[in-house]
């Protein structure tokens, strides 16, 4: 009786960990389920920024990690380039792992460019960024959706781990790109300025 208990933990812990594993695996992109069995769809945003830099400037800094042949970020990696489409690799980093997405980035200078999900750790997203010029410089506005499948778990993981982790890697990224961006019209007032 005592091998029974001894193979049921076993069994037990090899289920748990191939569990872990899968779970991981998904997590980090580098597995991609896409069954649409029993999709959720999640609201992204909108979240919105006010830069105080032109519209033109904004679009180009966004748009430079992509379109450029030497101006990349870390995390970003180019796998296909036209002028007005991008197939990209984001490494993001999560906690304590690194998520992979694949994504078709389009631009319609200046106004907007747009994220449509290949692979990754979610079967279904779609994201925007939509810069608006004001009297003070850009209002940058980010939205999207994102669809995740398995009932009531996917929409369990997707209000309450998926959408607040996908919105605070967002925010700090636009938080970055507000301030490279001003310093960046800063720098080129002051020139304007001087000469």
């Amino acid at each position: 009786m005592t091998y029974l208990w001894i193979a049921v933990g076993v069994l037990a812990l090899l289920i748990l960990g191939a569990s872990a594993a899968l779970f991981m695996a998904l997590a980090m992109g580098r597995l991609d389920l896409d069954l649409g069995i029993g999709r959720s769809l999640h609201q992204l945003g909108p979240l919105s920024t006010t830069i105080e830099a032109p519209r033109e400037l904004v679009f180009e800094m966004i748009a430079a990690p992509y379109l450029s042949q030497g101006d990349h970020l870390p995390g970003i990696e180019v796998l296909a380039r036209s002028d007005t489409l991008v197939i990209a690799r984001h490494h993001t980093r999560v906690h304590f792992y690194t998520a992979r997405t694949t994504e078709a980035v389009s631009f319609a200078p200046p106004e907007r460019v747009g994220f449509s999900h290949l692979t990754g750790p979610v079967p279904y997203a779609r994201e925007e960024f939509v810069l608006e010029e004001t009297s003070t410089g850009t209002e940058l506005r980010y939205s999207g959706e994102i669809g995740i499948d398995f009932f009531v778990l996917g929409r369990i993981a997707g209000r309450h781990w998926v959408r607040p982790q996908w919105e605070r890697v967002v925010a700090a990224h636009t938080s970055e790109l507000k301030e490279r961006a001003e310093a960046r019209a800063a720098r080129r007032r002051a020139r304007s300025k001087g000469s």
